[in-house]
């Protein structure tokens, strides 16, 4: 009796170090940044400058015109993912745009880093996000969208809205903008600041 219950102790033991045995195989399935695959970009420009044009008119084989440029963009270090299915190009160290209006002036979009969705033609701006305009005009965000075919900004985070021309200074959460300052629709307000000094008659 004493020797069969030996025996099936044996067999237990067993059968767990063959369950042990078994169990170490990895059959964990990786999910979240595990799973990643790791992409790389179909190409990588240093130092690059990139410059969009348009011709005012239809022009012939034959004919000569000038173009008009209607912004640029340009920084340290572009990644460009177009080939994937949702296409984009990557700005990790910084970007510069400028934006010319039909008098040719210049507005200003800077920011720590962004991406640029070509299928959309929008740029998300990210990180000290300034916008200045040729008149004084200045915005500053943590982070913003631009809609280079709408010629439009917005964000919904906090935002200071500086305005030389009235001499105000304006602090809210969410706003939308025109390229070049000359509208602002914000969502919410945090007051009003007077910034031109008053000078004594």
């Amino acid at each position: 009796m004493t020797i069969h219950f030996v025996n099936i102790f044996k067999g237990i033991a067993m059968v767990s170090m063959a369950m042990l045995f078994f169990s170490c195989k990895d059959n964990y399935k990786r999910v979240g940044e595990e799973a990643k695959k790791e992409i790389f970009p179909q190409g990588v420009a240093k130092n690059f400058v990139l410059t969009y044009t348009e011709i005012p008119e239809n022009l012939s084989a034959e004919d000569t015109g000038s173009s008009k440029i209607l912004a640029v963009i340009s920084g340290p270090l572009r990644n460009d993912f177009d080939n994937l299915k949702f296409p984009h190009q990557t700005f990790p160290e910084g970007v510069l745009v400028e934006i010319f209006n039909e008098r040719n002036e210049r507005t200003t979009i800077q920011a720590d880093q962004g991406i640029y969705f070509t299928a959309t033609d929008v740029i998300d701006l990210q990180g000290n996000v300034v916008i200045k305009g040729h008149d004084g005009k200045m915005l500053e965000a943590p982070q913003l969208y631009y809609d280079q075919e709408n010629e439009w900004a917005f964000t919904q985070e906090k935002f200071k809205f500086t305005n030389p021309e009235d001499g105000t200074v304006m602090d809210g959460e969410g706003m939308d903008i025109k390229k070049d300052l000359t509208f602002l629709n914000a969502h919410k307000t945090y007051g009003l600041m007077l910034i031109k000094e008053e000078k004594d008659d």
